[in-house]
């Protein structure tokens, strides 16, 4: 008989975005990987970071070849995320992809940026990064598309003129209780592949994983949001009946899901689940949530929850 982790009846607290997404191809897998990984570096958590990035899916050769990509080479759909209560959303979203797209995609070997979202309202990038060129760049049509081209020592550097933006969804999370680090370590990991594989969601955390769930605010007036203690394992017998960690778990893993919407991370969700349920040495399945204060876009972990209350609404 096969061991499964109990799924608790919770949800993730997820919350409004607005948000951007980018294609970049490249030559071959490597120089597509370096592109992907320094565009969406430091890009974990809005906490402290300008935005929260990351991979959606690879397409085109080597990945989802349902997708073509406008120059037949390898490609990564890439998203950029940032909080809609943030009073300066637009300039803030319009800044990390700028400064995104021109230092770690510009600057790749072989590369290309392609816009993906078409919007009534959109930020002109490929004009503003475009100035790179000096007074050499070039408003041209390549792969049926409206581009800049911008001379570089390596060759050259194509990018869409115009990159639209619209609302989406960010914090659904999971968390993984583990009897020990290593099983709880391998559910988050299977959980995050399931993402990777769930187009339109992102993971932000290295490697789609976080070990350090966090809670709003701190003791510490210059923090926004401090370590989690009520569940951080190594911390049960010094809290006491005040820690939330059940006895046999030694580690807590956790993976961010951001998105186009709602159902998009709800999907990509219940896929997560499905990956990392049997796992050994994985007890529960669980998430993370501030009773409605932090955002109103509820993810039930299970589904038939969240029909019911649909239902009951």
């Amino acid at each position: 008989m096969s061991h499964r982790a109990v799924v608790d009846d919770t949800y993730a607290e997820g919350f409004r975005s607005i948000f951007g997404e980018i294609l970049i191809t490249a030559r071959d897998r490597k120089w597509l990987d370096h592109a992907c990984a320094a565009a969406t570096g430091h890009a974990s958590s809005t906490i402290m970071c300008d935005c929260e990035a990351g991979i959606d899916r690879y397409v085109g050769p080597g990945g989802d070849e349902s997708f073509a990509t406008p120059d037949g080479r390898p490609g990564a759909i890439v998203q950029f995320h940032v909080p809609r209560f943030r009073k300066d959303r637009r300039e803030a979203l319009e800044r990390a992809m700028m400064q995104r797209i021109s230092m770690n995609v510009l600057t790749c070997p072989t590369t290309r940026c392609f816009n993906q979202i078409d919007s009534e309202d959109y930020f002109k990038l490929g004009r503003k990064i475009a100035f790179f060129g000096d007074g050499h760049q070039k408003r041209v049509e390549r792969f049926g598309r409206k581009m800049w081209w911008i001379p570089t020592m390596g060759g050259e550097f194509l990018l869409d003129r115009r990159y639209g933006f619209q609302d989406g969804i960010m914090g659904g999370n999971l968390w993984f209780l583990g009897e020990t680090e290593d099983s709880a370590i391998e559910a988050a990991e299977k959980a995050a592949q399931a993402c990777l594989t769930s187009p339109g969601t992102i993971c932000t955390f290295p490697g789609g994983v976080a070990s350090s769930a966090s809670k709003a605010g701190s003791r510490y007036s210059f923090l926004f949001a401090s370590t989690y203690e009520k569940f951080c394992p190594m911390l049960r017998d010094e809290l006491g009946s005040d820690s939330g960690v059940p006895e046999g778990i030694s580690s807590i893993m956790e993976i961010i899901i951001n998105g186009r919407d709602l159902e998009t991370v709800a999907e990509a969700t219940y896929n997560a689940i499905e990956a990392a349920a049997e796992i050994p040495g994985l007890r529960t399945i669980s998430a993370g949530n501030y009773n409605g204060r932090l955002g109103k876009s509820f993810i039930y972990l299970k589904p038939e929850r969240a029909a019911e209350l649909a239902k009951n609404a």
